[in-house]
């Protein structure tokens, strides 16, 4: 994440404020300007083309500091979110604000790197055959599977409670899971649907499936498969996780969740001078993965442990997974 200051005072700023705690100037956050901004005494903010930005409606309701272009209307991130709990789920709606903080974040972090965001809103310029939308669900009275399809993402709200997801995280003998890993794993999902399949370049498509695997290999079959054998021996000499051996396409998801993770972590690292590089300084992301992002999660890890807390970067990254974050980093689009 960016390292933010208020613009009227230079204090500094938390991607989530919505006031600053030094001066008080109302703030929010200005996506075509990656920014937070400050607000009038009416809760409008006027950019340099002129255009008026107001505070988004969902404020209360999940935090949101985000502006929205129409007064009393939702921001660009909130209207993607297709479903949310209804009023009377006091546990979803408590659970509900944890899991839009995450998808700001991941908003933010693909607009860094220049990925197109589409909704599905026809209403707002979206479009309903290939835009992204979140349902946003509460497994309080019914399963939820967390998942994609055709652009729908769906999560499962009871992992933002600490609790829970800590125990699904040890029964499946996982070592990291976390509410911003979830998101950033199913827009994985979304984006190998986008740019290999949908944009028809069978070139890519190749390349994937020569580093993947052939993604047409039956899916449930796969699941079945996984979950009665486990992963297989010596997974871990080509695959990130255990779950990315089930089937290719969760091998390239997990694999862009971590090039997301990289990415965002090496900024974060910059932007507070605990680095001096960027990601955009790299030709070769394997480059920056060796020289940067290893010694650096390394330290990390030891910091973690200084504290007494588990590694913040549990993996390793054999040569043949380099290759698969290469492939991944190579469809941003070009600056």
């Amino acid at each position: 994440m960016k390292a933010y200051r208020c613009r009227v005072c230079s204090n500094p700023l938390f991607f989530e404020n919505s006031v600053c705690v030094l001066c008080g100037t109302a703030l929010g956050y200005s996506r075509g300007e990656r920014e937070i901004v400050p607000l009038d005494s009416t809760g409008q903010y006027v950019d340099t083309s002129g255009l008026v930005w107001h505070v988004c409606r969902n404020l209360n309701l999940s935090g949101c500091t985000w502006l929205a272009p129409l007064a009393g209307g939702q921001c660009f991130s909130c209207d993607l979110t297709r479903t949310r709990p209804n009023d009377a789920d006091l546990v979803g709606l408590e659970n509900y604000p944890i899991a839009e903080r995450a998808k700001r974040h991941l908003i933010a972090e693909l607009d860094s790197l220049g990925f197109p965001l589409v909704g599905r809103n026809p209403g707002t310029g979206g479009d309903p055959v290939n835009g992204l939308a979140f349902d946003l669900l509460s497994s309080t009275h019914e399963r939820v599977m967390i998942g994609h399809e055709d652009g729908v993402i769906t999560i499962d709200l009871a992992e933002s409670n600490p609790a829970y997801r800590e125990r699904v995280r040890g029964e499946l003998d996982e070592p990291y899971r976390t509410m911003l890993g979830h998101f950033r794993h199913e827009i994985g999902h979304y984006y190998e649907w986008q740019l290999l399949e949908v944009a028809e370049h069978p070139e890519l498509l190749e390349q994937a499936r020569e580093l993947f695997g052939d993604e047409r290999a039956d899916y449930q079959a796969a699941v079945d498969r996984h979950y009665a054998d486990g992963a297989p021996a010596g997974w871990a000499q080509s695959y990130l996780t255990n779950y990315a051996t089930m089937h290719p396409y969760e091998d390239f998801a997990e694999t862009w969740a971590h090039y997301l993770h990289i990415c965002d972590t090496v900024e974060t690292a910059a932007e507070y001078g605990l680095t001096a590089v960027a990601v955009a300084g790299f030709t070769r992301f394997r480059d920056l993965v060796t020289g940067v992002w290893v010694p650096l999660s390394t330290a990390l890890n030891m910091i973690n442990r200084s504290m007494g807390k588990e590694d913040l970067y549990p993996f390793v990254i054999p040569v043949p997974v380099l290759d698969k974050l290469d492939f991944v980093a190579s469809l941003r689009p070009p600056a």
